[in-house]
């Protein structure tokens, strides 16, 4: 099976926000023991220490994990953040925006695309310059008609629905044809694992697996 038809079924990926290296294995231990197969380690903005960090998180997941867990890199903005990211051993790459650079080099390296969209036109835009899911950002603002809407005109586009997805709505945006989440802090956040609350993740992880099956 191919890395993007296991994130097509697998439906979840954990967004994984201003955790540091030192922490997130605990927090990922947690995500794997509820379900969840498919992390995204974002970039944090701030200076280069930052970006380093995140890519230390990315290599010791990648360590810890291969072949278990998929590890991919978020809020990537440019293509030296693909390419490094990609070095740290990223398997799929996530932006905010519709960056078409970013798009195309992903796919050279042989990464999964998943850049960020708000209208239709950019969404196609995204698939054109050869994305594999296009993540509608932020979903919760659009709701699940607006899902519906896009697949009903544009239904060759696979989408991803981040920002604003939780227990209590998922499964109207699942029925209203999204093929993929990104969960944040509803899933793993820095409170949660600042207080060693990782029953926590695990529980919220089994509750969202269970909810797209």
């Amino acid at each position: 099976m191919s890395l993007l038809q296991e994130m097509l079924d697998a439906k979840i990926i954990s967004i994984i926000r201003g955790v540091a290296s030192q922490d997130i294995v605990k927090a990922v231990e947690a995500l794997q023991r509820g379900g969840v197969r498919f992390v995204e380690v974002t970039y944090r903005p701030g200076d280069d220490a930052a970006c380093r960090d995140t890519l230390r998180s990315i290599s010791a997941l990648q360590e810890q994990f291969g072949g278990q867990m998929h590890i991919g890199a978020g809020t990537v903005l440019s293509v030296q953040q693909v390419e490094d990211a990609a070095q740290a051993g990223a398997e799929f790459i996530i932006s905010p925006n519709t960056n078409t650079d970013v798009i195309r080099y992903t796919k050279q390296k042989g990464l999964i695309s998943l850049p960020g969209a708000y209208t239709p036109t950019e969404a196609e835009t995204a698939w054109e310059a050869g994305a594999d899911i296009v993540k509608i950002f932020p979903a919760g603002n659009l709701g699940p008609s607006y899902f519906k809407a896009v697949k009903a005109s544009l239904s060759q586009l696979r989408l991803s629905a981040v920002g604003g997805v939780s227990e209590a709505n998922i499964s109207d945006f699942l029925a209203a044809g999204v093929d993929s989440f990104g969960i944040g802090s509803n899933l793993v956040s820095a409170d949660r694992v600042r207080r060693g609350a990782f029953d926590e993740i695990e529980k919220a992880a089994a509750f969202y697996t269970n909810a797209v099956r």
